[in-house]
């Protein structure tokens, strides 16, 4: 299992949205054909194919837990990642 599949089963799973790296995170959502715009601390989150948009900013070191859900709502509904299973 890669670095990216633990993290996906992580924020999928919900549980630990308060433990999740922002940069990786990060990385995630870029490997996943999202779109990055930085304004300051925000890192806004854009896809074609996705209404939603994104906008994260970091804890430390770490994502902003409700964040972390945000996130977990657009895979699920968007079914993106390659995990299908319902949440």
């Amino acid at each position: 299992m890669t670095q990216k599949d633990k993290l996906l089963s992580q924020i999928l799973g919900g549980r630990s949205d308060a433990n999740v790296n922002f940069n990786e995170l990060l990385s995630l959502l870029r490997s996943l054909g999202f779109s990055e715009r930085i304004r300051g601390s925000h890192h806004v989150f854009t896809r074609e194919d996705v209404q939603e948009i994104m906008n994260l900013q970091p804890k430390g070191a770490k994502a902003k837990a409700y964040q972390v859900k945000q996130v977990r709502q657009v895979l699920v509904k968007y079914r993106l990642g390659g995990f299908h299973e319902q949440v």
